[in-house]
C-alpha cells in the first residue's frame, strides 16, 4: 500500500458538497445508501461509513485532476459521463477539480494548453495525472501528438509534478485494442511507458500508478479510489499490477451468477441452444471469467437493471481488465481456469440411462464421484482378475477325484 500522507502542503478546498445536494436532485436518505455503497465496493469496513461520508460532505477543498487523452477511444470519459445513475458524474466532478481534459475543456488550443500550465504550477506534487489511453513506443511516439507533442513528451513533462497516476481503462493499463497482433505502433501502458522512459517523480522517488482496467472502466472504480484517498490520504491497498484489491482483488468466476450451473456441469454448447435460453455457464463458449479480475458481476455495469454486464446478457467475458487475455486470446478460446479445473468429461444433463453399469461406466462414475480414472480402471482390472482366480480355484476344488484301478 502506497501513502500519499507525507505530501507537503494539503489542499485548500472549496464549497462543501452537502450544501449542494439538493441542487444535484438527491435525497439525504439516498445519498447516505450511496455512500454506503461505496464503503462496501471499497472493502471498508462498515464502521468507516462515516468517514466516507465526511470525506464527501465535509472536504473543502477539491483535488487538481488532469486528464490526457492518447491511443484511445474516448470510451472511458463516456462511460462516465453517460452513466444513467444521476449522482456519478455528478459526484465525481465535484470531488474533484478538471482543470483539464482534452474531451470536456471548452478552450481550446492556445488557451487550453495554457490552462495546463497554470494547473500544473499552481498544484505541484498535489494534483492527479489520468491518463486514458496506450502510448505508442515506436518512432518515439510520433503516431500521436496532442499540441505537437508525443505522448512521451508530455509524460516526461507532467508526470514527475504529480502526486500520483491513474491508468484509466485497459488501454492506459497495458496497451488494450492497440497492442493486439501485430501491434504496429508498439502500444504499451502507462506503467510499462514510465519503466521504458525512465519516468520518476521530480524527485526521482517512484511514481505510484493505479491502474483501472476495463474496456471501458467502470466509472465506480475511479470514483471509489478518488474517495479512499479523500477518506484516508493514502492510496488503496494494489496487486502486482497496479490494480486497486477492492476491485480487481478478486476472479469474475467467483461472483458470476452462472457460476452454479459450472460446478453443475450444466453449459451452452453454443449461441441459441436450450442450455443457451436457460442461463447456463458460457464457459464452453469462450468465457474467460476464470482468469479475469474483476468486480463486474458485483457492481454491474451502466446502471440500467439487473444483470446489466456481458455475462449477464448472454455474451462471454472476453477478459478485457486481464492483460494478456483481452484482446490476445481468441473470443472462441477457452479460459485457463484457476480456482478450480473441471472434469474433461461431465455427464449430459439429460442422459439416458438404460441397462445395468458396464466395467468402464462404472471406472468413470467413480472417476467423477472423486476418485481417479486411473485408480477406478486399474481396481476393476484387478477385480476381474481375481474374481478369474477365484473362479479357477473353485472350479479346481469342485472336480470329483478319480481313483487308477490297478491292473
Amino acid at each position: 500500500m502506497q501513502d500519499l500522507a507525507g505530501d507537503p502542503d494539503p489542499i485548500e478546498i472549496g464549497p462543501r458538497l452537502s450544501d449542494q445536494l439538493e441542487l444535484h436532485g438527491i435525497s439525504r436518505r439516498g445519498f447516505i445508501q450511496f455512500a454506503l455503497g461505496l464503503t462496501a465496493a471499497m472493502g471498508l469496513p462498515f464502521g468507516m461509513a462515516g468517514r466516507v461520508l465526511a470525506a464527501i460532505e465535509e472536504t473543502q477543498g477539491r483535488p487538481a485532476v488532469i486528464w490526457l487523452h492518447f491511443q484511445e477511444c474516448t470510451g472511458c470519459t463516456e462511460s462516465l459521463l453517460r452513466a444513467t445513475h444521476p449522482t456519478v458524474e455528478s459526484l465525481i466532478l465535484d470531488l474533484i477539480s478538471l482543470d483539464y481534459s482534452e474531451t470536456l475543456l471548452a478552450a481550446a488550443g492556445r488557451q487550453a494548453e495554457q490552462a495546463l500550465a497554470e494547473s500544473i504550477a499552481r498544484n505541484q506534487r498535489r494534483f492527479i495525472l489520468v491518463v486514458e489511453g496506450s502510448v505508442p513506443m515506436r518512432d518515439g511516439g510520433i503516431y500521436c501528438k496532442v499540441a505537437r507533442k508525443t505522448p512521451q513528451q508530455m509524460l516526461h513533462e507532467i508526470a514527475p509534478q504529480a502526486a500520483a497516476v491513474v491508468a484509466i481503462g485497459s488501454c492506459a493499463s497495458w496497451g488494450g485494442v492497440q497492442s493486439a497482433a501485430p501491434n504496429p505502433t508498439e502500444a504499451v501502458g502507462i506503467p510499462e511507458a514510465f519503466a521504458r522512459e525512465g519516468i520518476t517523480r521530480a524527485d526521482g522517488a517512484a511514481l505510484p500508478v493505479i491502474t483501472l482496467p476495463g474496456c471501458p472502466a467502470s466509472p465506480y472504480n475511479l470514483l471509489s479510489t478518488v474517495l479512499y484517498y479523500l477518506t484516508l490520504q493514502k492510496l488503496p491497498a494494489l496487486d502486482a499490477k497496479g490494480r486497486p484489491l477492492f476491485a480487481y482483488g478478486r476472479l469474475i468466476h467467483d461472483h458470476c451468477e452462472r457460476r452454479p450451473h459450472f460446478d453443475a456441469g450444466r453449459f451452452a454448447e453454443q449461441f441459441g441452444d436450450e442450455g443457451h435460453r436457460q442461463g447456463w455457464c458460457l464457459y464452453k463458449l469462450g468465457c474467460k471469467g476464470p482468469e479475469t479480475h474483476a468486480n463486474c458481476p458485483a457492481i454491474e455495469f451502466g446502471d440500467v437493471g439487473g444483470n446489466t454486464w456481458p455475462v449477464g446478457i448472454g455474451h462471454p467475458c472476453f477478459g478485457c481488465t486481464e492483460q494478456g487475455v483481452g484482446f490476445h486470446k481468441a473470443l472462441h478460446e477457452q479460459a485457463e481456469v484457476e480456482s478450480v479445473a473441471p472434469p474433461a468429461l461431465f455427464p449430459d444433463v439429460f442422459a439416458e440411462h438404460p441397462g445395468g453399469a458396464t466395467l468402464a461406466s462404472a471406472a468413470l462414475a467413480g472417476a467423477i464421484g472423486g476418485g481417479a480414472l486411473v485408480y477406478a480402471v486399474g481396481a476393476g482390472q484387478r477385480l476381474r482378475a481375481a474374481e478369474a482366480a477365484e473362479a479357477a480355484r473353485s472350479s479346481a476344488v469342485d472336480q470329483p477325484k478319480t481313483e487308477s484301478e490297478p491292473r
